[in-house]
């Protein structure tokens, strides 16, 4: 499955190639638009991989939260997570939590690198999910490659934990708060997966 805000991207490098390829077999004289093709074809076959958008099975509970993007989580500060989403991970991001989307702010910004402290600076798309729990934020936050924030969701939508909220291009960070009710479960440096990972899980005093 292809990530929905990916089909520009995708049209573009499958029309290049396609003309390199027809100019390349039409003048053979001309061996470089042969490799232009070649190299058109390879771009293509990145901009599948990246833009992938598997399916995945979320088990829904309010016990616990589960990760927003697949990634490194970076930075565990003042009950905020922050992942750090590589190339090769799936940029599509997810509700940690279910409730309903109260506001989403974006802001634009610089590009620089995702994972440095500066990039508060960055662009960025911030969600406010009202859970039972109280709010949960999510925050996009764009890196050095990437040019647009693609959010699925807007205000007053009830979302599921595990739905699909929003996508960033290329290199980029998303950030979660953790309410008071959970223990955080991650620690830095540990690989996530969004959907699947469990990041916090309810206090033992919770009464339900």
């Amino acid at each position: 499955m292809i990530a929905k805000g990916s089909e520009p991207w995708l049209f573009t490098a499958a029309s290049v190639t396609a003309l390199f390829a027809i100019l390349s077999m039409a003048t053979d004289s001309l061996p470089y638009l042969n490799h232009a093709a070649h190299m058109g074809m390879a771009l293509t076959f990145f901009m599948v991989v990246f833009f992938r958008d598997p399916e995945r099975k979320v088990e829904i509970s309010d016990t616990y939260m589960i990760s927003p993007a697949d990634g490194t989580i970076i930075d565990i500060r003042d009950r905020k997570i922050c992942i750090f989403m590589f190339l090769q991970n799936v940029h599509v991001n997810r509700a940690p939590i279910s409730g309903r989307i109260r506001a989403i702010t974006y802001k634009k910004g610089g590009y620089l690198p995702a994972f440095c402290k500066d990039s508060e600076r960055n662009e960025r798309n911030e969600f406010i999910i009202h859970s039972k729990y109280g709010d949960v934020r999510v925050t996009q936050i764009a890196g050095t490659i990437a040019r647009r924030i693609v959010s699925y969701s807007g205000v007053n939508d009830i979302v599921e934990q595990g739905q699909r909220i929003g996508m960033i291009r290329f290199g980029s960070r998303v950030d979660v708060t953790i309410p008071h009710d959970f223990d955080i479960t991650v620690q830095k440096g540990e690989r996530v997966l969004a959907g699947k990972t469990v990041i916090a899980t309810i206090k033992n005093d919770r009464d339900f």
